[in-house]
């Protein structure tokens, strides 16, 4: 009984161990692509679509573009964040929030003004009469921060994230050390870092595809509020759309099995001691 006990004992540390060693993997590794398919992008220019990957901290470019193609040999790549925004755009949905990758999170040179996110929308300020109010200095309309609050929540937890992702390694690392059975709940709240990616995937696909007011209902008036494909294949208007889970959603799987049987492991351990 007590061999049994060390051996689990070993065993819950091992494997908490690893638990943590995944989730600093899982915070570098793309969870999730969306790419949207077209014959106005043909796959002789974009093999994989309009393309963008969904990290812990924030969206990406999911696209290489002409270096797909074997008859170009430049490096340079098509954004299909750009693409994105703009087919969005269309339909009167709000800009992507793309996270840390954003140039005004990037660490601007010096001297460079650092610009607002590209999420932000900004419109024109209007006097009692209907018309725009002129700033007198620069002669152009004033305009005003209209962004949506949720579009600003939404960036603060991908841009924090970082530090959501050493809070929930700090708790692994406590669970390790003390030999308590009720601490195992510090191994599975970070384990269940899968499930926390998916609900705010499927919110915010939800929200963006149920605001399409960005102007004043959107300039393709056949589009009405839908639900976009969280997973497989979809079509909005003339558009393919298709969504997987990329290999980092994996490694979050992986979190929950090492975290939730090393919580196990554990309490099995201290009740065969008791």
């Amino acid at each position: 009984m007590d061999n049994t006990a060390k051996i689990l004992g070993l065993l819950y540390k091992v494997f908490a161990v690893i638990g943590v060693l995944l989730i600093i993997a899982l915070y570098f590794t793309p969870i999730w692509w969306v790419a949207l398919q077209s014959h106005q992008y043909p796959k002789s220019m974009y093999p994989k679509g309009i393309r963008i990957e969904f990290r812990y901290d924030g969206v990406y470019n999911g696209c290489e573009g002409v270096k797909e193609r074997e008859e170009i040999t430049t490096n340079e790549g098509a954004e299909c964040l750009v693409e994105m925004n703009a087919i969005n755009h269309y339909i009167g949905m709000y800009p992507i929030v793309q996270g840390v990758n954003t140039r005004a999170n990037l660490h601007p040179k010096e001297g460079e003004k650092i610009i607002h996110p590209e999420y932000y929308v900004f419109n024109t300020q209007k006097d009692a009469n209907g018309n725009d109010v002129i700033d007198p200095k620069t002669g152009s309309a004033v305009e005003i921060n209209v962004t949506p609050t949720y579009l600003k929540i939404l960036d603060g937890i991908l841009i924090n994230s970082k530090y959501i992702f050493v809070f929930f390694i700090l708790l692994v690392i406590y669970f390790i050390f003390t030999p308590r059975k009720k601490n195992s709940i510090l191994a599975i709240i970070p384990a269940l870092l899968p499930i926390y990616f998916i609900l705010l995937f499927m919110y915010s696909m939800y929200w963006y595809g149920h605001h399409l007011d960005l102007h004043g209902g959107g300039a393709f008036s056949g589009i009405k509020p839908f639900m976009p494909t969280i997973f497989g294949h979809g079509k909005v208007a003339q558009f393919e759309t298709v969504s997987y889970p990329y290999y980092g959603f994996f490694v979050a799987v992986a979190v929950f099995v090492f975290l939730f049987f090393s919580a196990l492991f554990k309490r099995k351990a201290i009740s065969l001691k008791d």
